[in-house]
């Protein structure tokens, strides 16, 4: 299993916080850094407020040399296809290669509210959604010296130059996420490298996993061709002191986290992602809450990761 860093900064960081994350990440062998793209905190103060994700992980696609950087997810309501399939090509360029696009409907309506950005009903953000992924992919996949038009219900295109072209190709990975029962499966079945489930017990994960799988096999492709991961929050420590001081950190109480999360020693987090493994997963997010704690990442690192990606 992969392990990658998932960071939240909307809660309150500033770049300078982030980059050490990321470079702390790379340098002891997690495979990916990836942030939250939101503009509102969910908790405390947020200060010093919030960092757009994209400009975010530009910064680090020049100030990091190997880790893949991604979102979970960006919302469709935050950006037009057009302008997102551009900064993400942008980020892949400046990155050599390592740009990942996570994209979703949105949630979060008060963070909207809060920046004068339209949130439509749930059912056409779904519809925007998929219109933004056949714009983006469709963008990035189409041949240098051709162009590209699209006409749909939300966007409308037309002969475009379809520049500039991702490193990778015939494009970068797209993931796609959450717990919904239909359109959420179809989706990824249609357009995604990687389907993730973020913060479901290993049950229902297992459970959204064959949803996709068969929403793969109706829509004729072979379910081994998608990468299926979970994303967790983590609080690991070697004793419970060292426990309960990052349990704190995150705002969560110990024992809830030990029931909805990655918590407990660094033995017990290797037996739960064990678990995670056998109900499908082959990547898994851990969500470090306290930007500041590198020796967090640190003990996952040496006492976790040579234990689950062996």
């Amino acid at each position: 299993m992969l392990l990658r860093i998932f960071t939240e900064p909307q809660q309150g960081a500033r770049y300078a916080a982030l980059l050490s994350v990321a470079r702390a990440a790379e340098e002891l062998g997690f495979d990916a850094f990836f942030r939250s793209d939101h503009y509102l905190t969910m908790a405390g103060s947020g200060l010093p407020g919030p960092t757009d994700a994209w400009i975010t992980l530009a910064g680090l696609a020049v100030q990091t040399s190997r880790i893949r950087l991604g979102t979970l997810m960006s919302p469709v309501t935050f950006r037009l296809p057009g302008p997102l399939a551009i900064a993400v090509a942008q980020v892949d360029q400046m990155s050599g290669g390592r740009a990942e696009l996570g994209l979703g409907t949105g949630w979060f309506d008060a963070e909207h509210t809060a920046y004068g950005i339209p949130f439509p009903p749930l059912a056409e953000r779904f519809a925007r959604l998929e219109e933004q992924l056949k714009i983006v992919t469709g963008l990035w996949e189409t041949a240098e010296g051709d162009t590209f038009s699209f006409s749909g219900t939300h966007y409308s295109l037309s002969g475009s130059p379809a520049l500039p072209k991702p490193v990778q190709r015939p494009r970068p990975p797209v993931l796609i996420g959450g717990a919904g029962q239909r359109q959420t499966p179809r989706l990824a079945a249609s357009f995604a490298d990687e389907y993730n489930i973020p913060f479901a017990s290993i049950a229902d994960s297992a459970t959204a996993f064959d949803r996709v799988r068969q929403a793969c096999q109706e829509a004729g492709r072979d379910p081994g061709s998608l990468v299926y991961s979970a994303a967790q929050t983590v609080c690991c420590g070697r004793d419970e002191a060292e426990l309960a001081r990052r349990a704190q950190a995150t705002g969560q109480q110990l024992a809830d986290l030990r029931q909805t999360g990655l918590a407990g020693s660094p033995a017990e987090i290797v037996d739960k992602l064990g678990q995670f493994a056998d109900a499908g997963a082959s990547r898994a997010y851990l969500q470090v809450l306290d930007l500041d704690d590198l020796g967090h990442l640190e003990l996952l690192a040496s006492e976790v990761m040579p234990q689950v990606t062996a």
